[in-house]
């Protein structure tokens, strides 16, 4: 597994990776399917004019393999915290270290706050595991948690979770 870790390159994402990392986020989220009432299932996951908007208030960042966008996740500074948001790995290259080394790559960047907040749905055991594994713990109060930090609709709110982890 370091093998294939070791030709990741981690680095923001720019307007021309835009087309990519759509790519990335809508394959990856299409397994909500399986977990997401059809009413909140969207597919697209994300748009042209999501990703601009999103864009705005957040850095994207991506994990490139030498031919292809595996990875993306963003970082957004809200209020006394910071945000990540929107991780997503190509579904074929999931459970090789490629989102924890994005999270630890971005886990690095961040500055001037003291927790880092992750806002995931409720049935997506994938992203659970892995932050429980990276040492965040559930909010004690998800919802209240959202809604001090997120812009999130009503349906996604109420089957979203927090997770949060302390930083020096």
């Amino acid at each position: 597994m370091a093998d294939v870790l070791s030709d990741i390159r981690i680095r923001p994402l720019t307007e021309g990776d835009r087309e990519a990392a759509l790519a990335v986020i809508n394959t990856a989220a299409r397994w909500y399917q399986e977990f997401l009432p059809a009413e909140e299932y969207h597919d697209p996951e994300m748009t042209q004019d999501d990703w601009a908007k999103e864009a705005e208030r957040l850095r994207w960042y991506g994990a490139f393999a030498p031919d292809a966008l595996l990875g993306v996740m963003g970082l957004e500074y809200v209020k006394d915290v910071a945000l990540l948001r929107h991780a997503y790995v190509l579904p074929d290259r999931q459970r090789h270290g490629i989102g924890s080394l994005l999270r630890t790559y971005i886990e690095r960047q961040i500055r001037g706050v003291g927790r880092i907040v992750v806002g995931t749905y409720t049935g997506n055991y994938k992203a659970r595991e892995a932050l429980e594994a990276a040492g965040y713990a559930l909010s004690a109060d998800p919802e209240a948690v959202l809604r001090a930090y997120y812009d999130i609709p009503e349906d996604r709110l109420q089957s979203s979770v927090t997770y949060e982890k302390e930083i020096g």
